[in-house]
Formats: structure tokens, C-alpha cells, sequence
């Protein structure tokens, strides 16, 4: 089933990705700086990369994974958001944008926006998301976002590092 959902904010829209996606999740995916601040990302990544990324994708069960292309409305997809089922208290929030569009709050008013139709429409009562230790950006994305650090540290795989990373672990409730 394609999932239909769509979160707007002030100057973002969400939605699945789509095949139509693949070029674009590509070229501005293909950063080491991007990848190794991730659990899945490879490094290089490329079109069939994105691709699975996709297939992925369409293989969720909705109830407890969604995955977003994340855009504007001048630039079109400027990176991806997900939830991801992790057997735990809640989904996990990760997400990513491609390095032109860092620095301009896109990231924490997508992870807002998704945080709250998680809670109201989706119906989850706790959002779990962490940040590499070394990734204080994201700490900051994620704290605006209202999230807050649980004090818990985790070794999270990163397939770009090749070798597990402290991730600091944070949480939202709903």
C-alpha cells in the first residue's frame, strides 16, 4: 500500500518517496558528512542506494514505520525523515538533508512537524531519536524539536563508519 500521508509545515511538505525521487536522493546523498552521521546510510551512495531506500519504503507496515521525502518549494526533495519500529517504547525518528540546505532549520521543523502528527494522528505516544555523539548539530535539531536526552548512551551501528558509534539517546512524549 503507498502511503498517502502528507505533514506540511511553515515551509516544508512530507511525503512517501517515490521512484521519481531516486536521482535526487542520490546527488544530494552522496556525502561521506552526511552518511557517517547515520545508522543506514552507505558512503558512497548512489542510485541504487537510493533505490532501496525506496523499496524499503513501500515494504513498510504503516502502523509502525513511515518514511518521508522531506521539500521545498523552490529546491524539491532536500533529504529524507523517518520513523523507524525498533522493538522498543516507540519509533525512532531519524532523518537527514542534503549539506546546501544545513543551517536554515529545515531539519527541526521537519522533525517538529512529524513529532506532532506522530503523537496526534499517528497515535504514538513516545518518539525515540538519538545523535551520534560526535553530531552536536543534531543534538540541537532534535532538542528544538522538543526532544529531550534520556541520559542513556547506545552503541548504534553506522555502515559510512564502518564500526558502531555512541549515539546519545533522547525522547518525546506525547
Amino acid at each position: 500500500m503507498v502511503d498517502q500521508t502528507k505533514i506540511k509545515t511553515k515551509r516544508l511538505a512530507l511525503r512517501a518517496v517515490r521512484e521519481d525521487d531516486i536521482p535526487r536522493l542520490a546527488q544530494i546523498g552522496n556525502d561521506l558528512d552526511i552518511a557517517r552521521m547515520t545508522s543506514t546510510m552507505p558512503h558512497p551512495f548512489g542510485l541504487a542506494d537510493a533505490a532501496a531506500v525506496v523499496c524499503r519504503a513501500r515494504a513498510m507496515d504503516l502502523a509502525e514505520e513511515r518514511l518521508f521525502a522531506i521539500e521545498t518549494a523552490n529546491d524539491g526533495v532536500v533529504g529524507t525523515l523517518g520513523f523507524f519500529e525498533t522493538g522498543g517504547f516507540g519509533p525512532e525518528l531519524g532523518y537527514w538533508l542534503g549539506r546546501p540546505f544545513w543551517g536554515q532549520g529545515y531539519a527541526s521543523e521537519a522533525a517538529r512537524g512529524a513529532s506532532d502528527w506522530a503523537h496526534e494522528d499517528w497515535e504514538k505516544k513516545v518518539v525515540i531519536a538519538g545523535h551520534f555523539a560526535d553530531n552536536a548539530a543534531s543534538g540541537a535539531v532534535l532538542c528544538k524539536a522538543g526532544f529531550l536526552y534520556t541520559g542513556e548512551v547506545q552503541l548504534h551501528p553506522s555502515k559510512a563508519r564502518a564500526e558502531p558509534a555512541p549515539s546519545r539517546m533522547m525522547v518525546r512524549l506525547g
